[in-house]
Protein backbone atom coordinates (compact mmCIF):
# COMPACT_ATOMS: atom_id res chain seq x y z
CA UNK A 1 0.00 0.00 0.00
CA UNK A 2 3.03 2.13 1.15
CA UNK A 3 4.35 1.86 -2.44
CA UNK A 4 1.23 2.37 -4.30
CA UNK A 5 0.89 5.42 -2.44
CA UNK A 6 4.21 6.53 -3.43
CA UNK A 7 4.62 5.64 -6.79
CA UNK A 8 0.86 7.71 -7.41
CA UNK A 9 2.59 10.87 -5.66
CA UNK A 10 6.19 10.23 -7.95
CA UNK A 11 4.30 10.27 -11.06
CA UNK A 12 1.71 13.30 -10.03
CA UNK A 13 3.97 15.15 -8.89
CA UNK A 14 5.75 15.73 -12.49
CA UNK A 15 3.12 17.74 -13.47
CA UNK A 16 4.75 20.35 -11.25
CA UNK A 17 8.03 20.89 -13.48
CA UNK A 18 5.88 20.23 -16.60
CA UNK A 19 5.33 23.07 -19.32
CA UNK A 20 1.78 24.09 -19.69
CA UNK A 21 1.58 24.53 -23.55
CA UNK A 22 -2.11 25.19 -23.62
CA UNK A 23 -0.83 28.83 -21.42
CA UNK A 24 2.37 29.07 -23.53
CA UNK A 25 2.60 31.38 -26.38
CA UNK A 26 4.50 29.14 -28.97
CA UNK A 27 6.05 30.49 -32.04
CA UNK A 28 8.90 29.90 -35.00
CA UNK A 29 11.82 31.80 -35.30
CA UNK A 30 12.09 33.99 -38.18
CA UNK A 31 14.88 34.89 -40.62
CA UNK A 32 14.06 38.73 -39.59
CA UNK A 33 14.14 41.11 -37.36
CA UNK A 34 10.57 41.69 -36.17
CA UNK A 35 10.42 44.14 -33.18
CA UNK A 36 8.37 42.20 -31.66
CA UNK A 37 9.45 41.45 -27.97
CA UNK A 38 8.24 38.98 -25.45
CA UNK A 39 8.23 38.31 -22.35
CA UNK A 40 7.61 34.46 -22.25
CA UNK A 41 6.81 31.60 -24.13
CA UNK A 42 8.11 28.53 -26.51
CA UNK A 43 9.86 29.23 -29.49
CA UNK A 44 11.68 26.67 -32.33
CA UNK A 45 13.34 26.13 -35.90
CA UNK A 46 12.56 23.12 -37.32
CA UNK A 47 14.83 23.58 -40.15
CA UNK A 48 18.09 24.19 -39.30
CA UNK A 49 21.57 23.03 -40.84
CA UNK A 50 23.11 19.18 -39.21
CA UNK A 51 26.25 18.44 -37.54
CA UNK A 52 26.55 22.51 -36.16
CA UNK A 53 29.29 22.97 -33.88
CA UNK A 54 28.52 26.28 -31.87
CA UNK A 55 31.88 28.87 -32.55
CA UNK A 56 30.97 31.19 -29.99
CA UNK A 57 28.73 33.64 -27.97
CA UNK A 58 29.22 37.23 -27.84
CA UNK A 59 27.28 40.43 -27.08
CA UNK A 60 26.79 44.31 -27.25
CA UNK A 61 25.22 46.76 -25.78
CA UNK A 62 24.60 50.34 -27.00
CA UNK A 63 22.23 52.59 -24.89
CA UNK A 64 20.86 54.72 -27.99
CA UNK A 65 19.35 51.36 -29.16
CA UNK A 66 17.54 49.93 -25.98
CA UNK A 67 18.29 46.67 -26.08
CA UNK A 68 21.48 44.41 -25.83
CA UNK A 69 22.13 41.61 -28.55
CA UNK A 70 23.32 38.51 -27.75
CA UNK A 71 24.85 36.26 -30.91
CA UNK A 72 25.64 32.66 -30.72
CA UNK A 73 27.54 31.43 -34.08
CA UNK A 74 27.40 28.14 -35.63
CA UNK A 75 29.56 26.61 -37.88
CA UNK A 76 27.24 25.95 -41.07
CA UNK A 77 25.59 28.35 -43.09
CA UNK A 78 22.31 27.80 -41.31
CA UNK A 79 21.74 27.87 -37.26
CA UNK A 80 20.35 23.78 -36.09
CA UNK A 81 17.20 22.71 -35.02
CA UNK A 82 16.25 24.86 -32.04
CA UNK A 83 13.47 24.47 -29.68
CA UNK A 84 13.78 27.11 -26.53
CA UNK A 85 11.43 28.35 -23.56
CA UNK A 86 11.39 31.82 -22.15
CA UNK A 87 10.59 32.01 -18.13
CA UNK A 88 10.14 35.08 -16.86
CA UNK A 89 9.01 33.46 -13.52
CA UNK A 90 12.52 31.87 -13.11
CA UNK A 91 14.56 34.33 -15.14
CA UNK A 92 16.15 32.11 -17.55
CA UNK A 93 15.50 31.36 -21.27
CA UNK A 94 16.53 27.56 -22.29
CA UNK A 95 17.21 26.47 -25.59
CA UNK A 96 18.27 23.26 -27.28
CA UNK A 97 20.57 23.06 -30.17
CA UNK A 98 19.99 19.70 -32.12
CA UNK A 99 22.58 18.07 -34.23
CA UNK A 100 24.92 20.63 -32.87
CA UNK A 101 28.23 19.61 -30.62
CA UNK A 102 29.63 22.10 -28.03
CA UNK A 103 33.97 23.50 -28.42
CA UNK A 104 36.18 22.13 -25.75
CA UNK A 105 36.01 25.51 -24.17
CA UNK A 106 33.73 28.35 -24.80
CA UNK A 107 33.93 32.15 -23.93
CA UNK A 108 31.86 33.85 -21.54
CA UNK A 109 30.03 36.81 -21.19
CA UNK A 110 31.29 40.18 -19.85
CA UNK A 111 29.71 43.21 -18.66
CA UNK A 112 25.92 41.75 -20.01
CA UNK A 113 23.81 44.80 -19.23
CA UNK A 114 20.88 42.23 -18.27
CA UNK A 115 22.52 38.63 -18.36
CA UNK A 116 23.74 37.26 -15.44
CA UNK A 117 25.36 33.92 -17.08
CA UNK A 118 25.19 31.52 -20.28
CA UNK A 119 25.91 28.04 -19.29
CA UNK A 120 26.62 25.40 -21.82
CA UNK A 121 26.17 21.26 -21.53
CA UNK A 122 26.57 18.88 -23.54
CA UNK A 123 23.28 16.39 -23.13
CA UNK A 124 24.74 13.83 -25.74
CA UNK A 125 26.82 13.88 -28.88
CA UNK A 126 24.17 15.60 -30.98
CA UNK A 127 22.40 17.92 -28.31
CA UNK A 128 23.19 21.23 -26.62
CA UNK A 129 21.59 22.91 -23.73
CA UNK A 130 22.08 26.65 -23.60
CA UNK A 131 20.83 28.60 -20.34
CA UNK A 132 21.04 32.32 -20.21
CA UNK A 133 20.29 33.37 -16.91
CA UNK A 134 19.09 36.67 -16.23
CA UNK A 135 19.30 39.83 -13.82
CA UNK A 136 15.83 40.74 -14.18
CA UNK A 137 12.69 40.34 -15.90
CA UNK A 138 12.73 41.62 -19.63
CA UNK A 139 11.84 40.65 -23.09
CA UNK A 140 13.11 39.33 -26.12
CA UNK A 141 13.07 39.67 -30.07
CA UNK A 142 14.49 36.64 -31.17
CA UNK A 143 15.58 35.52 -34.97
CA UNK A 144 18.56 34.38 -37.01
CA UNK A 145 20.66 35.03 -39.60
CA UNK A 146 22.17 32.84 -42.69
CA UNK A 147 25.81 32.76 -44.28
CA UNK A 148 27.18 32.10 -41.91
CA UNK A 149 24.64 30.79 -39.78
CA UNK A 150 23.81 32.88 -36.34
CA UNK A 151 21.23 33.25 -33.36
CA UNK A 152 20.34 36.44 -32.48
CA UNK A 153 18.54 37.19 -28.78
CA UNK A 154 17.44 41.14 -28.44
CA UNK A 155 16.85 41.74 -25.02
CA UNK A 156 14.96 44.73 -23.61
CA UNK A 157 13.36 45.95 -20.32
Amino acid sequence: MFLKLLLILVFSSFNLWAQNLSEERIWKIDSRKKAIYLGSGIFHLSQGSAQNKILGIRSSYVPSRGYERLVIDFSQSLPPKIYGHISQKIKKIQIDFFDSELPQSISSLRNSQYVKNVDFLALDENQVNMEINLKSEVNFDIFYLENPGRLVVDIKP
